[in-house]
């Protein structure tokens, strides 16, 4: 219902780290971190289109479908903190995996054919 909302949580965060550190690091970590941005901002995007289209998230109040009655509202808050949590570390584990490719990439030295 709402799991969208920890990936996109992480990418505020992430986004204020950026911020913070914009280019000012020899970090790659923290110079890609630009990557794990879009990642979670796009991913966010499509969960949330995809949520509005199963009627799961109204253009009106109370916009979340399941927090309508008390119960409702423990199941979103359940949802969230397994599958959105588990969505955004999964998310952040392939962003470290491309940064550490990336790096040896960069990194590699190219032997000439002779």
């Amino acid at each position: 219902m709402a799991c969208f909302t920890a990936p996109l949580a992480g990418a505020a965060v992430a986004a204020v780290v950026q911020k913070t550190t914009d280019g000012k690091t020899r970090n790659p970590f923290l110079r890609k971190l630009h990557w794990l941005v879009k990642m979670a901002l796009g991913g966010s995007f499509l969960l949330a289109i995809e949520h509005v289209y199963h009627g799961e998230i109204t253009f009106y109040p109370p916009f979340l479908t399941k927090m309508q009655n008390p119960a409702d509202t423990q199941e979103m808050i359940h949802e969230i903190m397994t599958v959105g949590v588990s969505m955004a570390v999964l998310l952040f584990v392939v962003w470290i995996g491309m940064v550490v490719v990336s790096e040896i990439a960069e990194h590699r030295k190219v032997v000439p054919n002779v």
